[in-house]
């Protein structure tokens, strides 16, 4: 069964992407959420483990109200405040923030990954 990451922007996906196993499965919201784009979300995803992954900021929450909606059932991976959104975030936060989700099996770790401690 696919899982999927919904982020925000194209450069959120990138910075993920680099995180994790292919087969994990990220879109964007592009940073909007009209009716259109959320039912093309709900298609896509049907039923399937869905995560939300969104920016500390305004934005980011007003998005991730609209889809914690749609998608009831979704796991939610969060940033701090104070970092540039998803984008900006360390790669370690990200992948203490991934495996906090359940999703370490999936993790690619980089060459130059350090354990350090989990807040």
């Amino acid at each position: 069964m696919p899982i999927y990451i919904i982020v925000e922007g194209k450069n959120d996906r990138s910075k993920v992407r680099r995180l994790l196993d292919p087969e994990i499965q990220i879109v964007c919201t592009y940073g909007t959420l009209n009716t259109t784009k959320l039912e093309s979300l709900r298609k896509e995803i049907r039923d399937n483990e869905v995560y939300l992954f969104m920016d500390n900021d305004s934005s980011g929450k007003r998005i991730r109200g609209v889809l914690r909606d749609a998608f009831p059932d979704a796991g939610h991976i969060y940033t701090r405040r104070g970092y540039r959104g998803v984008e900006g975030t360390p790669d370690e936060y990200i992948i203490s923030q991934l495996e906090k989700a359940g999703l370490e099996e999936f993790i690619v770790y980089p060459d130059s990954y350090t354990v350090w401690s989990k807040d």
